[in-house]
Parts: C-alpha cells; sequence; structure tokens
C-alpha cells in the first residue's frame, strides 16, 4: 500500500469496554487492542508468543490478558508473567509479545503502524468528538482515499491524507480511514461539532459505503491516483 507510517485509527474508544479485547488488522497486520481494569488500553501483535494463538481470542483478567490456548498471562507492557503449567516458574524475559506505540484522542484508539518501542513522532491530540460508528467498505483503502479526495462521494475537507471531514445536517462529521487490507477499509466517524438526528447519520453512512463500493477507479482522474501513489 501507498500509505506512511503513522499514527492510524483502530477503534471507537467506547467501544473497548475495561476487561475486553477486539481483533483488528492494519496494512492486513492482525493486531489485538485490549483495554485492562484501570482503562488504559493497549495495541499488540496479535499472536501469543507460545503457539501462535490470537490473543484476541483470550481473556483480560485484571491487568493482564490471558491466551485462550494455554493461559500465558502477559502484563500490560506484553511480558509473559504466569504459565499456568508451571506456576513456579520464574518466567524468561524473552517471552514478550510485540507492542506498538498506542493513544486515546477523539473518542478514537489510535496506534503507531510500525512495531516498535516509542513512535518517532507524537500521538494526535485530542479534539472534542463524539462517536458515531465505524464503517467498513469492501474497497481498496487507495481507491476511498480518492474517491473522497475527488468529492465524488460528496463534499469533504482534507485534514491529512487519512483524515476527512464533512458536513451532513447542521453537524460536522470527521472520518478517520484505517487500511484494514489490501482490499478493506474501515472509515471510523466522529461527531465533532452540531446535534443530527441518528437516523439521518445511519441513512448517510450507508449510503456513503454504497457510493463507495459501487464508482469504478475509472472515474477517478489520473491525478488521483498519482497523488495517492506518492503520499
Amino acid at each position: 500500500m501507498s500509505f506512511e507510517a503513522g499514527w492510524y485509527a483502530v477503534a471507537i474508544a467506547e467501544g473497548l469496554e475495561p476487561g475486553t479485547s477486539a481483533g483488528t488488522r492494519l496494512f492486513d497486520k492482525e493486531i489485538v487492542v485490549w483495554r485492562d481494569q484501570d482503562g488504559a488500553s493497549h495495541a499488540w501483535e496479535d499472536r501469543c508468543p507460545h503457539r501462535g494463538m490470537r490473543l484476541s481470542f483470550g481473556f483480560v483478567r485484571g491487568n493482564h490478558i490471558a491466551c485462550l490456548y494455554h493461559g500465558w498471562q502477559y502484563d500490560t507492557a506484553g511480558q509473559c508473567r504466569y504459565i499456568p503449567a508451571h506456576p513456579n516458574l520464574e518466567v524468561p524475559d524473552t517471552i514478550k509479545v510485540v507492542t506498538y506505540p498506542s493513544a486515546e484522542a477523539g473518542g478514537l484508539v489510535w496506534i503507531w503502524s510500525e512495531m516498535t518501542a516509542e513512535a518517532p513522532v507524537p500521538p494526535p491530540e485530542d479534539f472534542a468528538a463524539r462517536p458515531v460508528r465505524s464503517l467498513y467498505v469492501e474497497r481498496s483503502p487507495e481507491i476511498v482515499a480518492a474517491i473522497l479526495d475527488e468529492g465524488i462521494a460528496g463534499p469533504f475537507e482534507i485534514l491529512s491524507p487519512v483524515s476527512f471531514a464533512t458536513a451532513i445536517e447542521g453537524a460536522t462529521l470527521r472520518l478517520e480511514l484505517q487500511p484494514f487490507t489490501a482490499e478493506r477499509t474501515a472509515l471510523h466517524i466522529v461527531q465533532t461539532d452540531g446535534e443530527p438526528d441518528a437516523a439521518e447519520i445511519a441513512m448517510w453512512s450507508e449510503e456513503l459505503r454504497a457510493v463507495l463500493e459501487a464508482v469504478p477507479p475509472s472515474a477517478l482522474t489520473p491525478e488521483a491516483h498519482l497523488a495517492r501513489a506518492m503520499r
């Protein structure tokens, strides 16, 4: 994909309750996002180092997440702290899950797209927003972004290569694009202003999805494809 390394929204924050986890993808990399009992969110590679089971299938206990397969437990830094089959074992420091930097802002959970101890740039600044919904579109992230860039799906203000804003029925909505896989895109929608009717937003969202999935690539100008490829 042509998108650069950076901060990407991957979930609506209020949908991730304390003691829960969810699986997602970014650039087709499997990621588990989970919230501990203290309320902090975490984003890791969705794989237990033991046998490769997805940690998003597991369960959160206090401030640990445990693998469903053999119950290995990991603390908030990704370090394995307990192995049920060997309860008295002092677990080696080498047994650790690969983690992504994560943050919360604007009612969304964001992660840095590369596995690293610390992101090279600060996370997005917080902004006042009310969560609306996450919209999943069966279309490549490049095509979705180009359609929004060109205004084919309606007038959108381009805030960044993956951030867009639009106004509907007296409300301002912000859309954060998540490159899910090569052929699937998530748009996380939050309201930053106004008091729209929930039914109006729901109808608008479904209409947007229909447009994004129906527009043929031939409808996009060569300039749009080139601009996306160079970003």
